[in-house]
């Protein structure tokens, strides 16, 4: 067992350090929407993700998704506490309990996780979390947020996206199709960029107004 810790810390604590500079080839759950696809009806299903570089990203994709996912981003250390004691408040008070998850967080657990739900794999997302904060700038943290969150339907990253619904490159889109985009984040499969929905539009304009605030 402490041979099985140790290596297991090793090999995580290395792989954040490479993935510091170089690009991440597929993500955890791209491999595990492979996974469904195959069990659900044994065919393969092609994912559009192309990587691309902190240069090659219009800067109001970034500003959006921190509009979108949060906010107080550059305050916390991967944990936002704030939100997290709020999220609990509202709960105790009669509310819906809502995520408190941070961009940090989300990167953590779609680039080494699969989404089920249990103690170990919360453990092992904190952990991640710690990790790339520790190895990572916020602005790398951000870039890979970018490059492998899931807009679509087997569609992931912001390149991939930005050809798709929009026939641009990454750093061509402007601050409303950035918001867009980031407004499909809680549930792209439901939240379709190419047929919007009247709560994606609303949605999308409650970002612009926070992107502007910000």
């Amino acid at each position: 067992m402490l041979y099985l810790l140790v290596t297991f810390l090793a090999s995580s604590i290395g792989l954040c350090v490479l993935l510091r500079w170089l690009p991440a080839p597929t993500s955890a759950f791209m491999v595990y929407r492979h996974f469904e696809d195959l069990k659900d009806d044994g065919a393969f299903r092609t994912i559009k993700y192309s990587w691309t570089g902190a240069k090659k990203i219009s800067p109001y994709a970034a500003s959006a998704v921190i509009a979108a996912e949060d906010q107080r981003f550059f305050q916390h250390s991967g944990f936002d506490l704030h939100s997290i004691q709020s999220s609990i408040d509202t709960y105790m008070d009669g509310g819906r309990l809502r995520g408190a998850s941070t961009i940090s967080q989300q990167v953590a657990k779609n680039l080494f996780l699969t989404p089920s739900k249990s103690f170990i794999r919360k453990g092992l997302e904190v952990w991640f979390t710690v990790l790339i904060e520790m190895l990572w700038s916020k602005e790398r943290i951000l870039v890979v947020y970018l490059n492998i969150a899931e807009f679509g339907d087997h569609l992931f990253g912001i390149e991939a996206a930005s050809q798709h619904y929009f026939g641009i490159h990454a750093n061509q889109i402007s601050r409303s199709q950035a918001a867009l985009l980031a407004a499909t984040l809680p549930n792209p499969i439901l939240l379709r960029a190419a047929q919007p929905s009247s709560y994606l539009l609303k949605r999308q304009h409650w970002i612009l107004r926070q992107m502007q605030n910000q």
